[in-house]
């Protein structure tokens, strides 16, 4: 069978993006344990660094499942190592978020309504579990789990390109006004990271004779 060997080459790339990711995660996790913040007080419940870490922990949470999914609904080897390379990373990242939460002592819930820490908190309706811009209706998520072979991965691609533009403006919205200097660093690393794996997913789309959603 003809193998792509560029894809395949990409995808090594972004699995070893995805590695170096985790290595900078512990040592970013290790540097907010051990207080080493340039000073930096414990953030606020109210706050930027809060809310970004208690919604991105709940948009990364949903990329895990769909990856998932999509995993146990195709055998193209390209998709697979892709979504587990997002299924790692952002599992990952969402431990790291929720263990700050821990550590600063705040709620892992807010009852303002997500995104509020942005001043968007009525960007999303919330409306068929899509909470925040970008992410999956239950709909979405439903008809994925119905679709096998080359739809399957047509359609995880497009969901996750939407969810990765979502998680973008989150990202730099913590970038913008997150105080907690080692959490900016990880949001501007996911900016970096999922915008390539954008780029990737658009070439991978074109080669199934696909686009991404307007």
């Amino acid at each position: 069978m003809h193998q792509r060997s560029v894809p395949v080459r990409h995808v090594g790339w972004i699995a070893g993006a995805a590695a170096a990711v985790l290595v900078a995660a512990g040592a970013i996790t290790y540097a907010v344990a051990d207080g080493d913040d340039s000073g930096t007080k414990a953030p606020t419940a109210d706050s930027a660094d809060a809310g970004f870490a208690r919604d991105m922990a709940v948009h990364h949470q949903q990329a895990v499942e769909m990856s998932y999914i999509v995993r146990d609904r195709t055998k193209d080897v390209e998709v697979r190592r892709l979504a587990y390379d997002i299924a790692q990373t952002q599992a990952n990242q969402r431990g790291m978020l929720l263990g700050w939460l821990d550590l600063w002592e705040l709620p892992k819930v807010s009852s303002d309504a997500p995104m509020t820490w942005m001043g968007m908190g009525d960007m999303a309706s919330g409306k068929d579990g899509a909470l925040m811009p970008g992410m999956a209706t239950n709909t979405e998520m439903k008809k994925l789990n119905t679709l096998s072979g080359k739809q399957a991965e047509i359609f995880y691609l497009q969901l996750m390109t939407d969810h990765h533009e979502g998680g973008i403006h989150m990202a730099e919205g913590c970038v913008a006004k997150c105080q907690v200097g080692v959490e900016k660093k990880l949001a501007q690393g996911m900016v970096d990271a999922q915008q390539s794996e954008i780029k990737l997913m658009a070439d991978m789309l074109k080669e199934r004779g696909a686009k991404a959603r307007d």
